[in-house]
């Protein structure tokens, strides 16, 4: 089962709800996509970017997935600068390695 590398010691009580929610998507590709992405940015994160990622916990991890990879045209609703952000963190050119 994938784990948060981010100590949820230090956060405040929103942020670790959303950590949480983040690694225990369901799927577990998912898990690594948005847990990884909170790990990383969660602490920096301000308001307006904190109810974005929130927003995104909402949908069904299938169809997060499909925007991300565009199999899927992204709502505009969720076609925010943090929806980008996250898109922008998972592009790669070579092979994932995990």
């Amino acid at each position: 089962m994938p784990e948060s590398t981010l100590s949820s010691a230090n956060l405040d009580p929103r942020r670790r709800r959303i950590l949480m929610r983040a690694w225990r998507r369901g799927m577990r590709e998912m898990d690594y996509v948005m847990g990884g992405f909170a790990d990383a940015h969660l602490p920096t994160l301000d308001e307006a970017e904190l109810d974005q990622f929130e927003a995104l916990l909402e949908p069904p991890d299938r169809d997060v997935l499909m925007w991300l990879t565009g199999e899927a045209p992204t709502p505009d609703e969720y076609m925010t600068p943090l929806f980008r952000k996250l898109k922008a963190f998972h592009t790669h050119s070579s092979p994932i390695n995990i």
